[in-house]
């Protein structure tokens, strides 16, 4: 599907400006603690003329055939885009998490850190991530690791969505 770059694009926001938009498509998840699933997912991120975007995530479990069996994860938060590709993205998850994450941006991929982690005492303990995000054949591929639970940073959640 093409893409057009806003007329109101901050010039910061320039090496990000690809995943402006709208995404979909199919991952997969695993982790020690858990039982490994498939998952649907949407990702938005949205643009006003100032140096970030806003990104939302949805997801939601499918079954072998890719019908859905219940939501999944959710999480909102700020990509503000520095000079030279630098990337400060804050993230809260409906799970109780906050993260800062810091990272850069060139040529179509994306890698972030977490700077830093915060959790409410009912959720989960995560402790540090680490995210890739590439412009594939016009596709957005991506892979989440993670460390949490007391286990150590490792891969937790990968996928390839399309722009619609």
């Amino acid at each position: 599907m093409p893409f057009e770059i806003p007329q109101n694009l901050h010039p910061d926001c320039g090496p990000i400006a690809w995943l402006l938009g709208t995404w979909r498509g199919n991952g997969h998840g695993d982790y020690p603690t858990i039982e490994p699933f498939q998952f649907g997912q949407e990702l938005i991120f949205t643009h006003d003329g100032r140096p970030f975007f806003h990104y939302m995530a949805r997801a939601w479990i499918i079954d072998e055939q890719g019908e859905k069996v219940r939501e999944g994860a959710i999480e909102t938060g700020f990509w503000r885009a520095r000079p030279e590709g630098h990337l400060e993205v804050l993230l809260s998850h409906m799970s109780g998490i906050s993260e800062i994450w810091y990272g850069q941006a060139e040529g179509g991929k994306v890698e972030l850190r977490t700077a830093g982690v915060s959790f409410t005492e009912s959720a989960k303990e995560v402790t540090a991530g680490h995210r890739m995000y590439g412009n594939v054949e016009g596709d957005l591929l991506y892979a989440q690791d993670m460390a949490a639970v007391g286990q150590e940073l490792q891969p937790h959640t990968w996928a390839r969505l399309k722009r619609v």
